[in-house]
């Protein structure tokens, strides 16, 4: 069953309710926060107050500013406000962010984030009484912690941990100590199939898990509406599509799909400031393995065509509520969610 999430755009915190309302209202599975502009945690916190049944999560928070102890106390404190609907969804980030942005380092970031989750998850068996806070870990240490600083269980059990992961590496860590990962929206079909989730069954086999214990969640780009909409998103979905695809990480992608020249090329031009010219590098071809474009009408088709057995969760890279549209967006959502 492929259900569908949504993103949650906001100037401010006051409008994180209807937001989330309105998303509840129309079927969506989960609604997720990204660390941009706002911190991730706090809409989702007004949001737990003003619904029931939808999933809340962060798409993702940047991992290393913050402590595993207080990553593991939010969590906690949203898991328990919601009412046990809350998913941490957590991402390293890069390195020029982590140092110059939130001053904090970023060596060995994979084993740094492994090393994290797990104490995370020690922390919170902690907190349900299963063992005495005791970890001692690679970068991480948490040792001491008395009654009255252990909140206790949440009564809905633990929250899930999700990871953004792209390289082989992280897919693998991701089967290892996560419940689900977050793929990047700069993706192809063939790169979900052919690495990340080999790589995520090698982590899982590991550890003696199978896929059922695992969800693989991701959002596309879609260009949806007349002709003139889609060619409206389109330019944006190629000026995203060429922004993450100046960064080598993401190179693997490309080549995958013998393109891997292309990436060189737009961080050459990315260096020279010559933003308007790198969408221009994303022909109709390359664009059209990263996006679906449909009218409405198809949309909910071209969704199952393309994503359906490939991953369990699907969001949409730009905003549904918001939009302007969703009376559009409802009957697709409501079809899924049925």
């Amino acid at each position: 069953m492929l259900k569908l999430d949504t993103v949650m755009a906001v100037g401010g915190y006051e409008e994180a309710a209807g937001v989330a309302r309105r998303a509840e209202e129309m079927g969506f599975a989960g609604i997720f926060t990204a660390e941009a502009m706002q911190t991730p945690f706090l809409p989702l916190a007004v949001a737990s107050t003003d619904t029931e049944r939808i999933e809340l999560g962060t798409a993702i928070a940047v991992a290393f500013p913050r402590s595993p102890m207080v990553h593991a106390m939010t969590a906690w404190d949203l898991h328990k406000g919601s009412k046990g609907r809350f998913i941490l969804g957590l991402g390293t980030q890069i390195k020029k962010h982590n140092e110059r942005r939130f001053s904090v380092e970023y060596d060995h970031p994979g084993p740094r984030l492994k090393d994290m989750i797990l104490a995370i998850r020690h922390i919170w068996d902690a907190f349900d009484g299963k063992h005495k806070l005791d970890y001692h870990g690679e970068f991480f240490t948490h040792d001491y912690i008395t009654p009255f600083f252990n909140p206790g269980p949440t009564g809905y059990g633990q929250p899930k941990i999700f990871i953004a992961a792209v390289g082989p590496w992280m897919c693998r860590m991701a089967g290892e100590v996560c419940d689900g990962i977050h793929i990047h929206p700069f993706h192809t079909v063939e790169y979900i199939e052919e690495v990340v989730k080999p790589n995520v069954r090698e982590g899982l086999a590991k550890v003696g898990r199978s896929e059922d214990d695992f969800e693989y969640a991701t959002t596309a780009f879609v260009l949806v509406g007349d002709e003139a909409q889609q060619a409206g998103m389109g330019m944006m979905a190629r000026n995203q599509i060429a922004f993450y695809g100046s960064t080598p990480a993401y190179r693997a992608v490309f080549e995958l799909h013998g393109l891997g020249h292309i990436q060189p090329e737009l961080q050459g031009l990315m260096r020279e400031g010559k933003m308007g010219e790198m969408a221009d590098v994303i022909t109709d071809d390359v664009l059209d393995l990263f996006a679906i474009r449909s009218d409405f009408d198809g949309l909910a088709d071209a969704l199952r065509a393309k994503y359906d057995g490939v991953v369990g969760r699907l969001g949409f890279y730009m905003p549904v509520v918001g939009s302007g549209q969703e009376d559009k967006w409802e009957p697709i959502v409501k079809e899924f969610a049925s």
